[in-house]
């Protein structure tokens, strides 16, 4: 244990000591901080162009009246701009002094020609393909037609009930419905793979550096291979938590002191962040890790190059990726039975089983059987890792195949 220790402490320091963890860390944690700042700073970029403000106004001219006064009803339609409605004309070199003062956007001329609706859209530079105020005729044409049948005399009942409010309801026949705001879902899903991968691609990357420097041979010489690789791996996993955890300290602080109360919660449904989410969300961190970790180990060990890294990791990386879009993809469909089977599937369950929990689709069953077969698939890896990692270890030759891993883990001498 106190070699465990002693292996995991060195780790730790060789790895908080390292320019590119500090910078990489230095820039995550600034790119938090202006993230939450973005609001504050379009607010200021909008209080510096405030006379700029002509550029989301429309002027509508309708000199006939044919709306009968209800053109200011588009302000209420969300459409993107704002409508300012008159009734006197203006003559073409009126409307370009507006437009070149930056006073208006653009304007709209209503005119009735022979008991048709003509509209004259004038704007400085118009595309001819662009489909810009489609919105907006529809939603004069939708005018048009409720002032017509308002001229009919028909009373607020019979108006009402050609327009009618569709109230929509969905239910679900499973029988654990799903709930809860997706972007959140997906957000907790993106930083579990961030945290679990990198941090465990971490273990290969110091296993080949430490072979490449000769810092290896003095490791070996001085306690088991099983101790380095369980060490290292519980060096780096510490190093990775402190990592999040501060991530999500920042995060914490800049919300609070950035953005508006209830920004946050209209994105988020902060009621689904529960401390039974939080706790199952550290432990599928922990065993996701160590399940990659050891992978990690496994192809650190077979390289004797640090610019073999990359290929070597390749397979996991394929696998890692494979495993975060099977949790994602199934995150359309919770319920689905690949849903399940990506909560259940070891590569997959730490990115996946956690939003199911956030949903309230799993089952305690579901749980302890996605823990109990992590936990048998992370002793399998270990075993695995550990034979192949004691033999390959202190190979500098040329970077070991599939076969010669093989030939390893089948030698019963090692």
């Amino acid at each position: 244990m106190k070699d465990l220790w002693t292996v995991a402490k060195f780790t730790i320091q060789e790895m908080i000591k390292r320019k590119s963890f500090i910078i990489s860390n230095i820039i995550i944690l600034l790119i938090i901080v202006l993230g939450f700042n973005i609001p504050r700073v379009l607010d200021s970029i909008k209080g510096d162009n405030e006379q700029l403000e002509g550029n989301n106004i429309i002027l509508v001219i309708d000199p006939d009246d044919i709306y009968k006064g209800n053109l200011e009803k588009l302000n209420k339609m969300n459409l993107g701009k704002n409508f300012k409605v008159q009734n006197n004309g203006l003559t073409i070199d009126e409307i370009k002094e507006k437009i070149d003062k930056s006073e208006i956007y653009a304007v709209m001329v209503i005119a009735n020609q022979n008991n048709e609706i003509h509209i004259e859209y004038v704007k400085d530079s118009i595309n001819t393909s662009s489909q810009e105020p489609k919105q907006i005729i529809e939603a004069l044409g939708e005018l048009y037609v409720n002032v017509k049948i308002g001229q009919l005399g028909l009373s607020d009942e019979q108006l009402a009930s050609l327009n009618p409010n569709f109230d929509i309801k969905f239910t679900q026949t499973n029988e654990n419905p799903a709930s809860g705001n997706v972007f959140a879902i997906m957000l907790l899903s993106i930083v579990l793979f961030y945290a679990i991968y990198f941090c465990a691609y971490q273990v290969s990357s110091s296993i080949t550096t430490e072979k490449t420097s000769k810092i290896m041979e003095t490791l070996v010489t001085s306690t088991t291979p099983k101790t380095i690789v369980l060490g290292k791996t519980l060096g780096i996993g510490i190093v990775g938590l402190l990592q999040v955890t501060s991530i999500i300290i920042v995060s914490i602080i800049s919300c609070n002191l950035f953005l508006e109360e209830g920004i946050l919660s209209s994105i988020i449904d902060i009621s689904k962040i529960t401390p039974k989410l939080a706790i199952l969300t550290i432990i599928y961190f922990i065993f996701g890790y160590s399940l990659y970790s050891l992978l990690y180990a496994l192809t650190g060990s077979t390289v004797s190059k640090p610019e073999d890294i990359n290929s070597s990791n390749t397979p996991v990386a394929i696998l890692a990726v494979i495993g975060f879009y099977l949790s994602y993809f199934s995150m359309m469909n919770p319920t689905s039975n690949i849903n399940i089977f990506a909560s259940l599937f070891p590569f997959s369950a730490p990115f996946s089983m956690p939003f199911r929990v956030m949903m309230g689709t799993a089952t305690p069953i579901q749980i302890i059987l996605s823990l109990a077969i992590m936990t048998i698939s992370i002793f399998i890896i270990a075993k695995v890792s550990i034979k192949i990692y004691s033999s390959a270890i202190l190979n500098y030759g040329t970077k070991m195949s599939i076969k010669d891993i093989i030939k390893i883990y089948k030698d019963k001498n090692n």
